[in-house]
């Protein structure tokens, strides 16, 4: 087992271990936006979804970004700290970032993404490498990664965290802001990989897999990749959390969706709190399942949680 799958899945596993997470640092890192809904706009992003929902899992959680100087940046930040996000984040002298959603009649969005924006221009500043340096997990994805700046202040972020610390992709592909070249370096940097069923077939171009038997596939990237955990969603269906010698697969719940953004996100934040505070395999995949499918019920992705969830973190 590669050192770096090994050190994190020994202190995930270990219950002493779980204790002293409680006061853990976890970052998301990447995009902070406007999410152009068809009700109004709402804050979000990736990184942001999985901040917002992570610290209301019980775990310290940061975001890093980046918002312009104008008006829409301001109204943003406010919004992020009504929201009660801790924030990381610098302005610039870009535009602040927006994406216009359409929704499609199950709810699932389709975005256009605004280009050259201040999350384009995240610098990479002391307070970030001290940041870096005490996190004990990162989120990031490849949209973030579609400008050279924010690419290079990302991994420079990595390659100052401890190695016990968790660095967790998910792909989340945005057309056109990706290339196979970011998806493989992201690859070939984290410990735990998030994809969906699209995602796990744009990675069989690249890489020998077959789609069709998706738990052989989620294994032949733990081994090709020296990776801790690999979980795939599917949709309704079901969704799968496979590690090197355990696997979880459970039934998507039937909920009333409003739509799914940042349902996706509220998952990862979830899992990896459940698994930060020691919880097994299972039940941290469930309670991943169960939180993403109450914000699948909501418009936008930054809704509190039910206490009677919350508490089960």
């Amino acid at each position: 087992m590669p050192q770096r799958q090994a050190l994190f899945c020994i202190f995930a596993a270990s219950k002493t271990y779980r204790a002293y997470t409680m006061n853990k640092t976890i970052v998301g890192f990447g995009e902070l936006l406007w999410d152009c809904l068809p009700q109004g706009k709402e804050i979000g992003g990736a990184p942001g979804n999985f901040v917002f929902h992570a610290g209301q899992c019980g775990l310290n959680s940061v975001l890093v970004s980046a918002v312009g100087t104008d008006t829409s940046g301001t109204e943003l930040l406010a919004e992020a700290n009504a929201r009660g996000l801790q924030l990381a984040v610098t302005r610039v002298s870009h535009s602040t970032g927006t994406a216009q959603i359409s929704l499609d009649s199950n709810g699932v969005p389709q975005y256009d993404i605004c280009s050259d924006v201040a999350w384009d221009y995240i610098p990479f500043t002391p307070d970030l490498a001290e940041l870096a340096r005490k996190a004990d997990g990162v989120y990031f994805g490849s949209l973030s990664q579609r400008s050279e700046t924010t690419r290079a202040s990302l991994r420079f972020f990595l390659s100052l965290m401890k190695p016990t610390a968790f660095r967790l992709f998910d792909i989340n592909l945005r057309a056109p802001h990706y290339t196979p070249q970011v998806i493989i370096d992201s690859l070939q940097v984290c410990n735990f990989l998030k994809l969906n069923e699209e995602e796990l077939h744009y990675l069989s171009q690249l890489i020998p897999l077959d789609p069709a038997r998706p738990e052989a596939a989620c294994r032949q990237l733990i081994r090709t990749y020296g990776l801790c955990l690999v979980v795939l969603t599917c949709g309704a269906s079901r969704s799968y959390a496979i590690t090197s010698d355990k696997v979880s697969i459970l039934p998507t719940p039937r909920v009333d969706v409003a739509d799914t953004v940042g349902a996706g996100d509220a998952f990862s934040a979830a899992l990896c709190a459940a698994m930060i505070k020691g919880k097994p395999l299972v039940e941290a995949h469930r309670l991943a399942v169960d939180v993403s499918a109450y914000v699948c019920t909501h418009h936008g992705a930054m809704h509190a949680l039910p206490q009677a969830l919350r508490s089960q973190f």
